[in-house]
């Protein structure tokens, strides 16, 4: 499905994640001071925001080596965005916070590796969520 190292973003992720709310608060200021117009797509209070991001990051991790319990995830995902309004270009920002927020944790421990493999996960995470979205308008 990937050519990355499953192991090496679990690890990577369980360092990250210790920081809890933290990442997801750094995460959201990242995107929405790249593009503004995006927090329009979210609700003022952002606190049950930030735990249904660290969840749904938790599960796409612990799920990146299973390929029959990840991509139907993805594609509820998916389809759930595509209620929210995402659209196709909104997920280019998105994984450029993602990697700027896993960066900032990881801190020196931050490779070119590390982020070429977070790049390639992301890009299957959001072709694989933009094409069940694309399935319910076509």
């Amino acid at each position: 499905m990937m050519l990355v190292d499953p192991q090496k973003l679990k690890d990577n992720f369980a360092l990250v994640a210790v920081n809890g709310v933290d990442v997801a608060e750094y995460f959201y200021a990242d995107l929405f001071a790249r593009e503004p117009q995006l927090r329009s797509l979210f609700p003022a209070g952002m606190s049950k925001q930030h735990e249904v991001l660290l969840g749904a990051l938790s599960e796409i991790v612990s799920t990146v080596d299973d390929q029959d319990e990840l991509v139907p995830f993805l594609r509820d995902l998916g389809r759930r965005h595509h209620d929210f309004g995402v659209l196709d270009e909104h997920y280019a920002p998105v994984g450029a916070s993602l990697i700027a927020t896993l960066a900032y944790f990881t801190g020196p421990g931050w490779t070119e590796d590390l982020e070429r493999d977070w790049r390639a996960a992301y890009g299957l995470v959001a072709k694989v969520m933009s094409d069940a979205a694309t399935e319910l308008v076509s």
